[in-house]
Protein backbone atom coordinates (compact mmCIF):
# COMPACT_ATOMS: atom_id res chain seq x y z
CA UNK A 1 0.00 0.00 0.00
CA UNK A 2 1.33 3.43 -1.22
CA UNK A 3 2.63 5.62 1.45
CA UNK A 4 -0.25 8.68 1.81
CA UNK A 5 2.85 11.23 2.74
CA UNK A 6 4.65 10.10 -0.21
CA UNK A 7 1.43 10.38 -2.76
CA UNK A 8 1.04 14.09 -1.20
CA UNK A 9 4.49 14.61 -2.00
CA UNK A 10 3.60 12.99 -5.96
CA UNK A 11 0.64 15.05 -5.71
CA UNK A 12 2.26 18.12 -5.17
CA UNK A 13 4.93 17.63 -7.75
CA UNK A 14 2.06 16.98 -10.46
CA UNK A 15 1.39 20.49 -9.55
CA UNK A 16 4.79 21.50 -9.64
CA UNK A 17 5.51 20.08 -12.87
CA UNK A 18 3.70 23.12 -15.06
CA UNK A 19 5.72 25.52 -13.06
CA UNK A 20 8.60 23.90 -13.93
CA UNK A 21 7.88 24.27 -17.70
CA UNK A 22 6.61 27.50 -17.71
CA UNK A 23 9.40 29.15 -16.09
CA UNK A 24 11.65 27.31 -18.87
CA UNK A 25 9.23 28.98 -21.64
CA UNK A 26 7.24 26.03 -22.06
CA UNK A 27 6.96 21.95 -22.43
CA UNK A 28 9.23 21.26 -26.07
CA UNK A 29 8.02 18.52 -28.37
CA UNK A 30 8.65 15.14 -26.64
CA UNK A 31 6.90 13.17 -28.75
CA UNK A 32 8.43 10.03 -29.25
CA UNK A 33 11.58 11.29 -27.68
CA UNK A 34 14.05 9.41 -25.07
CA UNK A 35 14.73 11.46 -21.62
CA UNK A 36 16.56 11.19 -18.76
CA UNK A 37 15.19 12.77 -15.34
CA UNK A 38 18.06 13.66 -13.17
CA UNK A 39 17.00 13.57 -9.59
CA UNK A 40 13.44 11.56 -10.38
CA UNK A 41 12.39 11.50 -6.84
CA UNK A 42 8.34 10.36 -6.62
CA UNK A 43 8.96 9.90 -10.48
CA UNK A 44 6.18 12.94 -11.03
CA UNK A 45 7.75 14.60 -14.11
CA UNK A 46 8.70 11.17 -15.48
CA UNK A 47 4.90 10.82 -15.30
CA UNK A 48 4.30 13.75 -17.36
CA UNK A 49 7.01 13.72 -19.66
CA UNK A 50 5.01 9.77 -20.54
CA UNK A 51 1.97 11.76 -21.02
CA UNK A 52 3.31 13.87 -23.48
CA UNK A 53 4.12 11.10 -25.55
CA UNK A 54 8.06 10.19 -24.77
CA UNK A 55 8.77 7.30 -25.94
CA UNK A 56 10.90 5.81 -23.20
CA UNK A 57 11.34 7.74 -19.96
CA UNK A 58 14.56 6.76 -17.18
CA UNK A 59 14.59 8.18 -14.24
CA UNK A 60 17.26 8.39 -11.44
CA UNK A 61 17.77 8.65 -8.25
CA UNK A 62 20.28 7.74 -5.38
CA UNK A 63 17.34 7.80 -2.53
CA UNK A 64 15.88 4.02 -2.59
CA UNK A 65 13.20 4.89 -0.62
CA UNK A 66 11.21 7.44 -3.44
CA UNK A 67 12.12 4.92 -6.03
CA UNK A 68 10.48 2.35 -4.08
CA UNK A 69 7.22 4.62 -4.11
CA UNK A 70 7.64 5.80 -7.93
CA UNK A 71 7.59 2.42 -9.29
CA UNK A 72 5.07 1.12 -7.17
CA UNK A 73 2.77 4.29 -8.05
CA UNK A 74 3.30 3.38 -11.61
CA UNK A 75 2.36 -0.17 -11.66
CA UNK A 76 -0.71 0.55 -9.52
CA UNK A 77 -1.93 3.86 -10.90
CA UNK A 78 -0.48 4.06 -14.15
CA UNK A 79 -0.24 0.97 -15.91
CA UNK A 80 -0.40 2.47 -19.49
CA UNK A 81 3.32 3.77 -18.64
CA UNK A 82 5.09 0.56 -17.29
CA UNK A 83 6.79 0.04 -20.42
CA UNK A 84 7.31 3.85 -21.13
CA UNK A 85 9.41 4.55 -17.43
CA UNK A 86 12.09 3.10 -16.33
CA UNK A 87 13.10 4.28 -12.45
CA UNK A 88 16.79 3.74 -11.03
CA UNK A 89 18.84 3.68 -8.09
CA UNK A 90 22.02 4.71 -9.95
CA UNK A 91 24.99 6.96 -9.31
CA UNK A 92 25.01 9.35 -12.63
CA UNK A 93 29.34 9.29 -11.85
CA UNK A 94 29.38 5.76 -10.84
CA UNK A 95 27.05 3.71 -12.90
CA UNK A 96 26.94 2.69 -16.60
CA UNK A 97 24.33 4.22 -18.43
CA UNK A 98 23.90 2.61 -22.03
CA UNK A 99 21.19 4.71 -23.40
CA UNK A 100 21.80 8.08 -25.16
CA UNK A 101 18.59 10.93 -24.86
CA UNK A 102 17.11 13.35 -26.43
CA UNK A 103 16.18 15.30 -23.44
CA UNK A 104 17.90 15.41 -19.91
CA UNK A 105 15.56 17.20 -17.12
CA UNK A 106 16.25 17.55 -13.64
CA UNK A 107 13.90 19.45 -11.40
CA UNK A 108 15.12 20.54 -7.43
CA UNK A 109 17.52 18.73 -7.49
CA UNK A 110 21.03 20.44 -8.79
CA UNK A 111 21.16 22.43 -4.77
CA UNK A 112 22.03 18.98 -3.62
CA UNK A 113 24.30 17.61 -6.36
CA UNK A 114 27.92 17.44 -5.56
CA UNK A 115 30.98 17.44 -8.06
CA UNK A 116 28.32 19.24 -10.74
CA UNK A 117 31.51 19.59 -13.45
CA UNK A 118 31.64 16.28 -13.56
CA UNK A 119 28.05 16.06 -13.59
CA UNK A 120 27.49 18.01 -16.49
CA UNK A 121 30.37 16.58 -18.57
CA UNK A 122 28.34 13.20 -17.92
CA UNK A 123 25.10 14.83 -19.09
CA UNK A 124 26.53 16.26 -21.79
CA UNK A 125 28.01 13.35 -22.86
CA UNK A 126 24.74 11.19 -22.59
CA UNK A 127 22.63 13.72 -24.81
CA UNK A 128 22.50 12.90 -28.49
CA UNK A 129 23.81 16.05 -30.88
CA UNK A 130 21.52 18.85 -30.34
CA UNK A 131 20.35 17.79 -27.17
CA UNK A 132 19.05 19.65 -24.71
CA UNK A 133 18.87 19.86 -21.01
CA UNK A 134 16.36 21.64 -19.17
CA UNK A 135 17.47 22.38 -15.63
CA UNK A 136 15.64 24.01 -12.60
CA UNK A 137 16.45 24.07 -8.99
CA UNK A 138 16.65 25.93 -5.29
CA UNK A 139 16.73 27.63 -3.13
CA UNK A 140 20.13 27.99 -3.61
CA UNK A 141 22.56 27.80 -0.14
CA UNK A 142 23.64 31.31 0.16
CA UNK A 143 19.23 32.31 0.14
CA UNK A 144 17.50 32.24 3.33
CA UNK A 145 16.29 28.96 3.83
CA UNK A 146 19.21 27.79 1.63
CA UNK A 147 19.83 24.80 3.85
CA UNK A 148 16.54 23.41 3.74
CA UNK A 149 16.07 23.25 7.37
CA UNK A 150 18.56 20.79 7.71
CA UNK A 151 21.16 22.95 9.65
CA UNK A 152 19.11 23.94 12.42
CA UNK A 153 19.44 27.10 11.95
CA UNK A 154 15.86 28.40 12.05
CA UNK A 155 16.00 31.85 11.67
CA UNK A 156 16.93 33.23 7.71
CA UNK A 157 20.63 33.26 6.87
CA UNK A 158 21.64 32.14 10.29
CA UNK A 159 23.54 29.20 8.31
CA UNK A 160 26.18 31.71 6.64
CA UNK A 161 26.55 33.65 10.34
CA UNK A 162 28.05 30.67 12.00
CA UNK A 163 31.24 28.74 11.08
CA UNK A 164 30.60 25.16 9.49
CA UNK A 165 32.04 23.42 12.54
CA UNK A 166 29.76 25.15 15.13
CA UNK A 167 27.30 24.01 13.15
CA UNK A 168 28.08 20.60 12.56
CA UNK A 169 29.42 20.04 16.48
CA UNK A 170 25.58 21.64 17.37
CA UNK A 171 23.75 18.81 14.64
CA UNK A 172 25.78 16.14 15.81
CA UNK A 173 25.21 16.60 19.95
CA UNK A 174 21.37 17.35 19.30
CA UNK A 175 20.49 14.20 16.62
CA UNK A 176 23.54 12.32 17.70
CA UNK A 177 24.86 11.70 14.22
CA UNK A 178 28.33 11.98 13.16
CA UNK A 179 28.40 13.97 10.09
CA UNK A 180 32.11 15.88 9.18
CA UNK A 181 30.33 18.28 6.70
CA UNK A 182 27.72 20.78 5.62
CA UNK A 183 27.48 18.34 2.21
CA UNK A 184 26.94 15.50 4.53
CA UNK A 185 23.37 17.45 4.66
CA UNK A 186 22.75 16.46 1.10
CA UNK A 187 23.57 20.05 0.05
CA UNK A 188 25.74 21.06 -1.89
CA UNK A 189 26.44 24.48 -0.82
CA UNK A 190 27.52 25.97 -4.11
CA UNK A 191 27.25 29.70 -4.56
CA UNK A 192 25.41 31.32 -7.69
CA UNK A 193 28.24 32.16 -8.83
CA UNK A 194 29.56 28.62 -8.43
CA UNK A 195 26.56 27.78 -10.83
CA UNK A 196 27.18 30.47 -13.45
CA UNK A 197 31.10 29.10 -13.27
CA UNK A 198 30.39 25.81 -13.90
CA UNK A 199 27.27 26.46 -16.23
CA UNK A 200 29.60 28.78 -18.61
CA UNK A 201 32.87 26.58 -18.41
CA UNK A 202 30.60 23.07 -19.70
CA UNK A 203 30.86 21.78 -23.13
CA UNK A 204 27.27 23.20 -23.26
CA UNK A 205 25.63 25.93 -25.15
CA UNK A 206 23.65 28.12 -22.79
CA UNK A 207 20.38 28.47 -24.55
CA UNK A 208 18.13 30.08 -21.80
CA UNK A 209 19.05 31.30 -18.41
CA UNK A 210 16.96 32.84 -15.36
CA UNK A 211 17.45 33.35 -11.62
CA UNK A 212 14.52 34.06 -9.20
CA UNK A 213 11.53 32.63 -11.26
CA UNK A 214 8.98 32.65 -8.27
CA UNK A 215 4.94 33.18 -7.58
CA UNK A 216 5.61 34.20 -4.55
CA UNK A 217 4.01 37.49 -3.73
CA UNK A 218 8.02 37.98 -2.44
CA UNK A 219 9.30 37.12 -4.96
CA UNK A 220 9.41 40.46 -6.45
CA UNK A 221 11.42 42.06 -3.65
CA UNK A 222 13.99 39.46 -3.68
CA UNK A 223 14.15 40.14 -7.36
CA UNK A 224 14.87 43.93 -6.90
CA UNK A 225 17.51 43.60 -3.85
CA UNK A 226 18.56 41.03 -6.20
CA UNK A 227 20.18 43.33 -8.85
CA UNK A 228 22.20 45.25 -6.43
CA UNK A 229 25.18 43.61 -6.96
CA UNK A 230 26.56 42.90 -3.39
CA UNK A 231 23.26 41.22 -2.26
CA UNK A 232 22.51 39.46 -5.82
CA UNK A 233 24.30 36.09 -4.14
CA UNK A 234 21.91 36.48 -0.82
CA UNK A 235 18.89 37.17 -2.71
CA UNK A 236 18.78 35.28 -5.30
CA UNK A 237 16.19 32.15 -4.69
CA UNK A 238 16.76 29.94 -7.82
CA UNK A 239 18.23 29.22 -11.02
CA UNK A 240 16.44 27.87 -15.02
CA UNK A 241 18.16 27.40 -17.44
CA UNK A 242 18.46 24.88 -21.06
CA UNK A 243 21.43 23.80 -21.55
CA UNK A 244 22.16 22.45 -25.33
CA UNK A 245 24.98 19.97 -26.50
CA UNK A 246 25.81 21.44 -30.22
CA UNK A 247 25.45 19.79 -33.71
Amino acid sequence: MLNKQDINYFNYGKIENEKFWRRLGGKPNLEGKKVLDFGCGHGALCLDIAQSGAKFIHGIDLEANLLKFAKENIKENFQNFTQNIKFQNLDILKDKINEKFDFIVSKDTFEHTQNLPKVLLKMYDLLNKGGKAYIGFGPLYNFYNGDHGRTNMYLPWFHLLFSEKFIIDRINKKDNLSIKRIEDLGLSKYSLKDYELFFNNSNFKIKYYNTNESDHPLSLIFNILSKLKFLREYCTYNIYCILEKSI
